[in-house]
């Protein structure tokens, strides 16, 4: 049980830094959260416009989460869904942040993916960038490369950690939300 407990602790503490918080403090870019989405991931600190400090945000998103999976698969494999699962909940509402109040979770999720399965990494990555280049809208082709993250694990043999992908698939879909709705109607941002 204690085990357990720490592997959730240290999952959610490492998927809660706020990088997006961060970088904009590094790069004097404002209060990221009074500006597109509010949200505090590398999608919000590229409308800045300062693109570096948005790739710089979705490295370090990326990354925590690495360093969270590597932990987990090294001492706590047997909780390897707690650990997806708490490092995206971290991610989205991370105890440093008023109103734990955070990002999406996508490049933490694609962290986790990376860490985790190449083959799918490549997969999810190669489609959202393929559907970014032709719609520009960063929520859309990252709603969509969930829907082929669900087809591929249901399909593709000899992948581990199915249950884990399917939660985290779901835990994007819900944490996007807001965008469904403005994809819905029409009013979700290009990014230029």
């Amino acid at each position: 049980m204690l085990i357990t407990l720490i592997g959730i602790l240290i999952s959610y503490l490492l998927g809660s830094i706020p990088s997006g918080i961060i970088v904009a403090r590094l790069f004097n870019l404002g209060e990221i959260r009074d500006i597109g989405s509010g949200s505090t991931g590398a999608t919000n600190v590229f409308r800045t416009g300062n693109y570096f400090a948005s790739s710089i945000t979705f490295i370090a998103d990326a990354l925590k989460a690495i360093i969270a999976i590597k932990i987990c698969q090294s001492y706590y494999p047997d909780i390897f869904v707690l650990c997806v699962i708490f490092i995206l909940i971290g991610h989205i509402f991370p105890i440093w942040l008023k109103n734990f109040s955070g990002g999406k979770g996508y490049a933490s999720f694609l962290g986790i993916l990376l860490a985790s399965s190449y083959v799918l990494f490549f997969i999810i990555i190669t489609s959202w960038i393929v559907v970014f280049t032709i719609a520009r809208i960063s929520s859309m082709s990252a709603l969509l490369s969930i829907i082929i993250l669900f087809v591929t694990v249901t399909f593709l043999p000899d992948i581990k950690y199915v249950e884990a992908y399917y939660i985290a698939g779901l835990i994007i879909l819900i944490s996007h939300a807001k965008n469904i709705l403005r994809l819905i109607t029409g009013k979700e941002e290009l990014l230029k």
